[in-house]
């Protein structure tokens, strides 16, 4: 077989096609379902707590600019993101859960060890005793 420039032009689109297809699939995550705490992203990591201090300080936080989170309760802190460009903050939507524990659904990105969470479905759940 000779190879052509012709056919090793189409060789390398497919090849440049196939690998910008795997990592377009590759950021997309399945859908996941977490639970935890809402609380403000300052309090998780300079406070280091395991659950809110109470829901007037992290909205109190939430309306001074700091970004709403889920800590669940193995320590890892999802942060509520939106998929469209030009993206919005998710403040507005976590404001009702703040100092709550909730169980969210959605697609989640991971990079650089941190967990980010494009949310589907949020409800309230009861308090751990």
């Amino acid at each position: 077989m000779t190879i052509t420039p012709k056919f090793l032009a189409r060789a390398t689109s497919l090849i440049v096609l196939a690998a910008a297809s795997g990592l377009l699939l590759g950021a997309q995550q399945t859908s996941v379902t977490v639970e935890g705490y809402v609380l403000d992203s300052a309090c998780a990591f300079t406070k280091n707590l395991e659950k809110p201090i109470s829901r007037d300080c992290a909205l109190a936080c939430a309306k001074n600019g700091s970004q709403l989170v889920i800590l669940t309760s193995d320590g890892k802190i999802y942060w509520p993101i939106d998929e469209k460009t030009p993206a919005e903050g998710q403040n507005a939507r976590l404001a009702e859960f703040a100092g709550g524990r909730v169980k969210a659904t959605g697609k989640l990105y991971e990079r650089g060890g941190s967990h980010a969470l494009v949310i589907e479905r949020i409800a309230a759940l009861p308090a751990k005793k």
